[in-house]
C-alpha cells in the first residue's frame, strides 16, 4: 500500500502501542487491555495526563445514564438535532451517530472497570441551550476529587494544572460556592487541607483515576519516551520507532498503534501552515506539537478540519511559565462578569463577551478588506473599579494592591491612550453599554440572554447577571490574546477509530483519537467537556477494536 520502510530489529513486541497519556490514550489503553491485548503506552514528557490533566476534567456525553437520576431528560433525536446544528453539516453523520451510541457505553465501561464515578452537572447548560435539541444541564459530567496517594510512587508523575491545581474542589462545589462571582468566600482553609492531603480535582482527578486503573492492571506507561516514526511493512503499520534516554526503541505492535498524542498548537510551522495567525498563545502544555499528525501524514492519512481549533481568549501574566514556555491562561469567566467589556482598537464592542470561549473567538478573525487587516485585533478587556472591588481578575484580588502589570488610568480617555485604543470610540461604547447595563438588556450583542451566559455571571447582580456599568475610576485594560486549548484538525478516522487513508480505506494497523484527529465537532463546541468526551469515546472504540481485530 505504501511500499516503504526498512527491515528493523525489534527491541520490544506487544499487541497494541498507545502514543499519549491524555484521556484518549489512557482510555484506549484500558479498553485494549480489557479486550485481551498486551499494551504499551508511551508518553514523551515526564508526566502523565497531557492536555486532559490541565483541563476542567468534564466529559460531555448526551443520553448518559446519570441524567435520569437527577431528572434531566434527553433523547438521541434531540442530541442528533443539536449536533447537526453545531457541526453545520460538516461532519459525517456516521461518526456523530457512533459518538452518541458509544459515549454512554464508554462511561458504563469505565465505571464498571475502574474507580471512576461520574456525576452529572445539572446546572451546567450546553453552550447553546436555546438551540433545538440543546439542554439546560446533565450532558456534562465531572469525575469528583481524587486522592493522589492512591498512585503510590506515581503520585508525582501526574501532571498538575498551573492555574487551579492548588484548589481541590469539584465543579459542583465551585459553582455552588460562587467561585466566579464571590471568590473571597470560598472555604480556603478546607481547600488548603485537601491540597495537603494530596487531593486533586478536574482534569487531574480524571487522569489520576485512569492512571490508577492502568497501574492496577500492572501496565506502567513509559515516560520520556518519544515516538519518532511509524514502522510500516507491506503497507501495514506494524510498530513504532521511539527514543528513550538516548536509546532507540523499535516496538512491534501486533494488533495496532493508537495515536492519542494531542494537537499541533505548539508547532509554529504547522500553525502557520494551517491556522495562519489565529493561534498565538496556546493554552495546552507545550508537548502538543504535532508529532502524531506528522506520523499520520507520513503514511498517507487523509486530513480534515485543519483550519479549526478549540479557540479560547487568553491573558498573560508577565514572567509566568509552564514547562519552560510562557503560561497562557484561558479566560473562561472574567469577561462574563458585570462591569467588563471587550473592545477592538477602535474602542468598539464586537461580540457577546459572555458567550462560550470557542465561539467568542470567531469574530476576532473578521478581516477588513479595505484596511487589509484584522478588524477586531488587537482587542482589550476593559473593567472598572467596581469590578476589582468584587471579583478576581487573573492575579488582581479585591482588597489587595492592583498588580503593576495591569494597565490602569483615572479616565477612559487616558486608558485608551496608554494601550492604543481610539479614545472617542471607547467613550462612546462605554456610554452605550452603561445604558444597556442600567436597563438590563444588551441590544447590541444580547449578553446575558442565554442561560449559558448566566453560568459565569453574578446571580446577585440585579436585572442581568452579566451586565454592569463601567463608571467608577480607575479603569483597567488587559490585552486579549488568541488562544486555543487544542487544535481540531488531523487524521480522519472511521467509526472504529481507524485512520482513513487519502484513498478512502483504513490504514491497516493505525488508529487515532482526540485532538490528533479531524475534529468531530467541526467549528462548533456543543458543551463543557465535548473535547474530552469525544476523545475518550473514540479512544475506547480504537482500543477495543485493535484488541479484537488487529486493524
Amino acid at each position: 500500500m505504501f511500499g516503504f520502510g526498512k527491515a528493523r530489529k525489534f527491541t520490544h513486541t506487544t499487541d497494541v502501542v498507545v502514543l499519549g497519556s491524555g484521556g484518549a490514550g489512557l482510555t484506549s489503553a484500558i479498553a485494549a487491555h480489557d479486550g485481551g491485548a498486551q499494551v504499551m503506552l508511551l508518553e514523551k514528557s515526564n508526566r502523565i495526563g497531557g492536555t486532559t490533566a490541565v483541563s476542567g476534567g468534564v466529559v460531555w456525553i448526551p443520553c448518559n445514564s446519570h441524567m435520569a437520576e437527577v431528572g434531566c431528560e434527553d433523547s438521541r433525536a434531540d442530541a442528533m438535532t443539536y449536533l447537526r446544528r453545531i457541526t453545520e453539516g460538516r461532519t459525517d453523520e456516521v461518526l456523530l451517530e457512533r459518538f452518541l451510541d458509544a459515549g454512554p457505553e464508554m462511561l458504563r465501561f469505565l465505571e464498571a472497570k475502574t474507580s471512576l464515578r461520574f456525576a452529572p452537572l445539572v446546572k451546567y447548560p450546553d453552550y447553546h441551550p436555546e438551540l433545538p435539541g440543546g439542554k439546560m444541564g446533565g450532558r456534562s459530567l465531572e469525575p469528583g476529587l481524587f486522592d493522589t496517594n492512591e498512585l503510590g510512587t506515581w503520585k508525582d508523575k501526574l501532571r498538575r494544572s498551573p492555574v487551579f491545581g492548588g484548589t481541590p474542589m469539584t465543579v459542583t462545589e465551585a459553582t455552588s460556592w460562587g467561585v466566579f462571582s464571590d471568590p473571597l468566600k470560598l472555604p480556603y482553609a478546607e481547600l488548603g487541607k485537601r491540597y495537603k492531603q494530596g487531593l486533586v480535582c478536574y482534569g487531574g482527578s480524571l487522569v489520576g483515576r485512569l492512571l490508577k486503573a492502568l497501574l492496577d492492571r500492572k501496565l506502567e506507561p513509559l515516560l520520556e519516551t518519544a515516538a519518532r516514526e511509524l514502522i510500516v511493512e507491506d503497507g501495514r503499520v506494524v510498530g513504532v520507532r521511539a527514543e528513550r534516554a538516548g536509546t532507540e526503541l523499535n516496538i512491534r505492535a501486533l494488533r495496532g498503534v493508537v495515536l492519542a498524542s494531542g494537537g499541533f498548537e505548539w508547532n509554529a510551522e504547522l500553525v502557520k501552515q494551517f491556522l495562519g495567525d489565529r493561534v498565538t498563545h496556546p493554552n495546552s502544555p507545550p508537548i502538543s506539537d504535532g508529532d502524531g499528525l506528522k506520523m499520520a501524514m507520513s503514511v498517507g492519512a487523509d486530513l480534515g478540519n485543519m483550519g479549526e481549533a478549540w479557540w479560547c481568549p487568553t491573558v498573560n501574566v508577565p514572567g509566568e511559565t509552564y514547562d519552560g514556555q510562557p503560561l497562557n491562561r484561558g479566560d473562561f469567566s472574567i469577561r462574563s462578569l458585570p462591569h467588563s467589556i471587550i473592545v477592538n482598537g477602535r474602542g468598539q464592542r464586537f461580540v457577546n463577551e459572555a458567550c462560550n470561549y470557542n465561539d467568542l473567538m470567531k469574530p476576532f478573525f473578521d478581516f477588513d478588506p479595505v484596511a487589509y487587516a484584522p478588524r477586531n485585533r488587537p482587542a482589550f478587556l476593559i473593567v472598572d473599579a467596581q469590578y476589582l472591588a468584587k471579583y478576581i481578575m487573573v492575579t488582581a484580588v479585591p482588597g489587595m494592591p492592583t498588580p503593576d502589570w495591569i494597565v490602569q488610568a483615572p479616565t477612559l480617555t487616558e486608558l485608551a491612550l496608554k494601550v492604543g485604543i481610539d479614545a472617542d470610540g471607547l467613550e462612546a461604547t462605554v456610554k452605550r453599554f452603561n445604558g444597556f447595563s442600567e436597563e438590563g438588556v444588551d441590544l447590541d450583542f444580547k449578553r446575558g440572554l442565554s442561560s449559558y451566559d448566566h453560568f459565569y455571571g453574578d446571580p446577585k447582580n440585579g436585572k442581568n447577571p452579566n451586565l454592569g456599568t463601567l463608571s467608577k475610576a480607575p479603569f483597567y485594560a488587559l490585552p486579549v490574546q488568541l488562544g486555543a486549548i487544542g487544535t481540531k484538525g488531523g487524521a480522519r478516522i472511521d467509526e472504529h477509530g481507524r485512520v482513513v487513508h487519502v484513498g478512502g480505506r483504513p490504514v491497516p494497523g493505525l488508529y487515532a483519537a482526540g485532538n490528533v484527529t479531524s475534529g468531530l465537532m467541526a467549528a462548533g463546541y456543543p458543551g463543557a467537556g465535548a473535547t474530552i468526551g469525544v476523545a475518550m469515546t473514540f479512544g475506547f472504540l480504537a482500543g477495543r477494536h485493535a484488541a479484537a481485530n488487529g486493524g
